[in-house]
């Protein structure tokens, strides 16, 4: 597309910093949290990851969509962000899996991107003042008044977004196994699933499902908001606390939902935020980080053991909250030396604050759903 040709898109953060650009997907006005996401590959995988609900995600990468979209890519049902800032937009893909535009694909979901502003400024600006509100519009083309609909939108801090993006209804997944999905070809898939996991669905990838159904397990999900006794009904041999949006002290019903599965002692294993989830139902507190972790690179590690993680979140959970005698630190993020692991020292607990199902990113953590089917074969075989 010539730029003569494209539609004039403003971007105004809540602070009154103004970026003029290029509108791609589709037009209108989005506010959401501008962030800014490392990754130099992924973008569909991000901008389909419900974890990004009401974020407008910046790409560090200096050109988006070279490779398309295809509906094998999708995490979830939908693009899940409130709009996307590129540099360089490619509107001619070339890529044998791609079946449409990147810009079409968001006009076709009705999500506002802008492109053609210096992403770079923009990063260097969310790192030093911190993630803020913004609004992308190709119809409000004053500062001055968009800047006024930004600042009336609620901040992230203390936002459930969580009842925005979990399923309506209970299901149990079903997609058949394909080996175009399968990295780690070592391991030999299941032929009959060995255990039945509940996942609490808080905004989940299906990489996640499929990594979880690799390593032998029927898995049912249920809506974020279900009752510990409906998900013990399941009669599951482990429970999986999923990632999801906003801000996880918001998320109440979750967090007594997770108080109350204590006392079943059931294996349990958290992402994101399932991780803090976890840890807020074991008496910790959360807090909202500056800019936050969002990319494909991020060292996570302990004694000398380093993984290079794909992580997406805005809140950490406050280290000291934790209770020493109940609670190890089994992984911090190097970057920055916040809480990114945990376990429990008796009961079977264990979560971590990145993504070991990829999609996208490293491999370095797929051991980790491994962990969590030989720790449910463990306590089953204590139970009998």
């Amino acid at each position: 597309m010539v730029l003569a040709q494209a539609k004039p898109a403003l971007l105004v953060l809540s602070d009154g910093t103004v970026y003029h650009g290029w509108s791609f997907g589709a037009t209108g006005t989005t506010i959401g949290e501008v962030v800014f996401n490392t990754g130099m590959t992924g973008y569909q995988e991000v901008l389909t990851d419900p974890s990004y609900c009401g974020q407008i995600v910046t790409f560090t990468y200096p050109e988006l969509g070279n490779t398309g979209v295809n509906p094998e890519d999708d995490e979830s049902s939908h693009p899940q962000v409130a709009g996307a800032i590129a540099r360089n937009i490619c509107h001619r893909p070339s890529n044998w899996r791609s079946t449409q535009s990147l810009p079409a694909y968001l006009d076709q979901h009705h999500i506002p991107g802008i492109f053609g502003i210096d992403t770079r400024a923009l990063t260097r600006k969310i790192r030093s003042s911190g993630s803020m509100n913004g609004a992308i519009s190709t119809e409000i083309l004053d500062p001055g008044e968009l800047l006024l609909k930004v600042q009336a939108a609620p901040s992230m801090a203390g936002l459930n977004l969580v009842k925005q993006v979990t399923t309506p209804d209970t299901y149990e997944w079903s997609e058949p196994t394909d080996t175009n999905w399968e990295f780690n070809l070592d391991t030999a898939p299941a032929s009959q699933p060995e255990f039945t996991v509940v996942a609490i669905d808080f905004g989940i990838k299906r990489n996640i499902l499929r990594r979880l159904t690799r390593y032998g397990c029927r898995v049912i999900v249920v809506p974020a908001h279900t009752p510990a006794a409906e998900i013990l009904a399941h009669n599951p041999d482990g429970i999986f606390l999923s990632n999801g949006p906003g801000d996880p002290s918001a998320v109440t019903d979750g967090i007594e939902t997770m108080k109350t599965l204590l006392s079943a002692q059931k294996p349990v294993f958290g992402i994101c935020m399932g991780h803090q989830i976890l840890g807020l139902s074991l008496g910790a507190e959360t807090f909202k980080l500056k800019f936050g972790h969002r990319g494909l690179n991020q060292p996570a590690g302990l004694s000398q053991q380093v993984e290079i993680t794909s992580q997406n979140h805005g809140f950490a959970i406050t280290a000291e909250s934790l209770d020493d005698a109940q609670v190890d630190i089994t992984h911090l993020n190097l970057n920055d030396q916040t809480v990114a692991g945990i376990r429990h020292k008796t009961l079977p607990l264990f979560s971590v604050q990145y993504h070991p199902e990829a999609s996208p990113g490293p491999h370095d953590a797929d051991y980790l759903f491994e962990q969590f089917v030989t720790t449910m074969r463990q306590q089953r075989s204590l139970a009998s």
